[in-house]
């Protein structure tokens, strides 16, 4: 375990009722392929280490300048209402700064951390698993762009007999994916939108190798429980027809576990204030139960079973 490679963590969640089974340890990884507008964690697009700024903690510089005393990168300024703010241009993600801050209003975003570690903090909550049957979920940022270091964890943590769990947008190597799935107990895997163009549009990215890895994992591993989940978004995949569309891409795929709407929030605004960006979807509200209801009426359309289940403030929604 001591030649494993290290991982770039930027949360790990306790105590978690979702994504997966049980009580779980959601373990979050820094780096995402994807652009999406709705995206609610922005502080796990980015593959490198991120200072992360909360204006209203700030004391100001008349009471303390310790954060501009420390930063040899001279990246941080002292704005007209007396506060600190952060050149992000010339700042590399140090830490100095946060490190003297009295107040938290500067933090870090990110830490390389070994599989040990990880596995120290989660197995801390063992006897929770046990009870509840609950265990590990890796998610993002998309997990499996660190697939390296992801594939040791759930490896380490299954001969430990951890539950394991992956959440996936479904954009990486097969070569990585295939390797994951036997030693994942469940796969989250998001499609979006069926439309390519559409999905381009708002995620910045083709969903082809997505829609193809789905296919690949449906036969390659029939017997792995595969839990498509589909963030729906007002202006862009919220409508009957993307949905029903959806469902027939996952039926001629060979199916899946469960199918789950994820209804839009705007939980993550504040983060890309944080981060010093614009919330590309601050405009938007979200959509009215009734709206989502119509929806899963028809992601269950002709099931014994309903496929779909609402889950109105899942915060994995990407």
């Amino acid at each position: 375990m001591n030649d494993a490679p290290k991982g770039l963590v930027f949360n790990i969640q306790k105590f978690s009722l979702h994504d997966g089974p049980g009580i779980r340890t959601i373990v979050f990884l820094k780096g995402c392929p994807l652009a999406c507008m709705w995206c609610s964690n922005p502080e796990g697009r980015s593959r490198e280490v991120e200072l992360i700024q909360s204006c209203d903690r700030c004391i100001g510089t008349d009471e303390c300048d310790r954060c501009l005393s420390v930063c040899l990168d001279e990246s941080l300024r002292i704005g007209e209402d007396g506060n600190v703010s952060v050149d992000r241009s010339r700042c590399d993600g140090c830490g100095d700064c946060a490190y003297v801050c009295p107040s938290r209003a500067l933090e870090v975003s990110g830490e390389w951390v070994s599989v040990g570690e990880v596995l120290r903090a989660v197995e801390e909550d063992e006897a929770f698993y046990a009870r509840s049957g609950g265990g590990l979920t890796l998610s993002g940022g998309e997990p499996l762009a660190q697939g390296a270091f992801v594939l040791a964890l759930l490896g380490a943590a299954r001969q430990r007999g951890i539950n394991t769990a992956i959440e996936t947008s479904g954009l990486c190597n097969w070569k990585t994916l295939s390797a994951v799935a036997p030693l994942a107990d469940r796969i989250y895997f998001d499609i979006k939108c069926v439309d390519r163009d559409k999905h381009e549009r708002g995620t910045g990215v083709s969903n082809e190798k997505i829609l193809g890895n789905f296919r690949k994992l449906r036969a390659e591993f029939p017997e792995r429980e595969v839990f498509v989940r589909t963030p729906v978004i007002p202006g862009f995949n919220d409508s009957k027809e993307h949905v029903a569309a959806i469902v027939a891409f996952i039926e001629a795929a060979g199916g899946a576990s469960s199918y789950e709407l994820l209804a839009y929030h705007g939980f993550g605004e504040p983060k890309y204030r944080k981060l010093g960006r614009h919330y590309p979807l601050s405009h938007v509200a979200p959509l009215s139960p009734q709206h989502m209801q119509e929806l899963q009426s028809v992601a269950s359309m002709g099931r014994s079973d309903p496929l779909t289940s609402l889950l109105d403030c899942d915060t994995s929604s990407r």
